[in-house]
């Protein structure tokens, strides 16, 4: 444990070397400042309230389009992957999601149902389903017909079974859609807001993106990669080691 953690900070230390180094052969600051240049605009918007408050915007539609984009996958992805009828007929469909560029995907999200928050949630939401779906497609492909013929032996009611039999084994599957769908939600929430909102990181890049304010740029997307990587440790590889334990015993 504590290897792992030196090896992820002497990672991190290296990048900044290379930050460092980069700005220093840049020598100029509007292009590349150096990471302690960030420090002042930091504190003045940890200190006006706008971090936070956008900040909190952001998390909040990354969390509306991570719980439903969760949901329904694991649901569409456990039926295809237990039913091949069903599966023939949405799979057409899938490959079509999956290929979908999610800027198109997030303009006609906003053209058909205009700039608001239900838009924006639907469009990341619409475009993280097929990967959660093809992911858990597996995994219910991957259940142990044994466990199954088990479960219908000792007549399990089917919500024992889903507890018991199914979701364990679809757990991995679960976590690995979920660590992976995490990376990709939050960034098209961005793009989101870039595009078409009055709030949050995306809208404020935007808004500094047009006045060429370097700095503030990277205050608010290192802010913002600072809580996900806090989500990816503490909440999301800790999950994974769980849900693994029982393959490894």
């Amino acid at each position: 444990m504590r290897a792992g953690v030196g090896a992820t900070l002497a990672s991190l230390g290296g990048l900044a070397g290379l930050w460092i180094v980069a700005a220093g052969l840049t020598a100029d600051a509007t292009v590349l400042p150096q990471p302690w240049a960030l420090v002042r605009p930091f504190l003045t918007a940890l200190a006006s309230g706008e971090l936070p408050y956008h900040l909190g915007h952001t998390l909040l539609r990354v969390a509306w389009a991570f719980a439903l984009a969760m949901s329904i996958g694991c649901l569409l992805g456990l039926v295809m992957g237990r039913s091949e009828r069903v599966n023939q007929w949405l799979d057409p469909w899938l490959v079509v999601f999956l290929n979908l560029p999610a800027l198109v995907l997030i303009v006609l999200c906003y053209l058909w149902i205009g700039l608001t928050e239900a838009a924006a949630i639907a469009a990341v939401t619409l475009n993280k389903i097929p990967n959660v779906t093809t992911v858990i497609r597996e995994g219910a492909r991957a259940l142990s017909p044994d466990l199954d013929a088990m479960a219908g032996v000792y007549r399990m009611r089917w919500q024992d079974r889903l507890r018991h039999v199914v979701l364990p084994q679809l757990a991995p599957y679960m976590a690995a859609a979920a660590r992976s769908g995490i990376a990709v939600v939050w960034k098209i929430v961005l793009v989101v807001e870039f595009l078409g909102r009055s709030s949050g990181v995306g809208f404020k890049i935007h808004l500094y993106f047009q006045l060429f304010d370097v700095p503030m740029v990277l205050v608010y997307a290192f802010s913002f990669i600072a809580v996900m990587l806090v989500v990816e440790w503490v909440v999301l590889q800790p999950w994974e080691r769980r849900v693994r334990r029982w393959r490894l015993a």
